[in-house]
């Protein structure tokens, strides 16, 4: 095993933790009324449904809560409403908790819970879409968060492709190696080959993918 492939358990917490630094001081300038946005990428959730549903999820890292059924849509749903009556402040407060005490707790899972740090970044990208506001699945958190996505998309045997990022200076290989299939190759920028993994849009971004669908490649329902 090379020094690549090692797990870094404090991969996770440092993507938290930079996300966090960048995104809660944007959220605290923005009005109630933005909070209110329709997202593109969770049809049917506000901004601040979606910082609802990662404030919550980071707390259940945090307590330890893991019931039966948790992360399912309906839980989603459950933990979206208990927050219902809550101001955008006590939202945010939450969800900078939450980005704080999540890491620690992630690192000593084993790699159980990493993909829950990569997903919560993902969602701060779908926030920032809506927003318009720069960075949006990039952004200073971006090195940490491709690390994390060549890493889980290897542990979990997803398909192997080879990326040539335009804005990075190494090609990046994520997915597992089986010689049952040759990679498949991506070309673009990190963010669009995020979006493709995350499953979020990529209308009107230029890339070339070969040897897949991008279907294949999404990692996050």
């Amino acid at each position: 095993m090379t020094s690549a492939e090692v797990r870094d358990p404090g991969l996770p917490g440092l993507l938290l933790a930079t996300e966090r630094d960048a995104l809660i001081p944007l959220l605290r300038s923005r009005p109630d009324a933005d909070f209110a946005l329709p997202t593109r990428a969770c049809p049917g959730w506000t901004v601040r449904d979606v910082l609802a549903h990662c404030s919550s999820a980071l707390m259940r890292v945090v307590e330890g809560r893991f019931e039966e059924g948790v992360f399912s849509p309906e839980s989603n749903d459950r933990d979206i409403a208990e927050r219902a009556d809550w101001s955008n402040a006590r939202v945010v407060d939450e969800l900078e908790r939450g980005m704080t005490e999540a890491g620690p707790v992630i690192a000593k899972a084993g790699g159980a819970l990493d993909g829950i740090a990569l997903g919560e970044w993902v969602h701060a990208g779908d926030v920032r879409d809506v927003l318009g506001e720069p960075g949006a699945y990039g952004g200073p958190g971006l090195p940490h968060a491709l690390a994390l996505l060549a890493r889980l998309t290897r542990e979990r045997g997803r398909l192997p492709v080879h990326a040539d990022l335009d804005d990075r200076d190494e090609p990046l290989t994520l997915g597992a190696a089986s010689g049952e299939r040759t990679p498949a190759r991506f070309i673009g920028d990190a963010a669009t080959l995020v979006r493709l993994y995350a499953g979020r849009p990529v209308t009107g971004r230029t890339y070339e993918l070969a040897g897949a669908e991008a279907g294949e490649l999404v990692i996050f329902g």
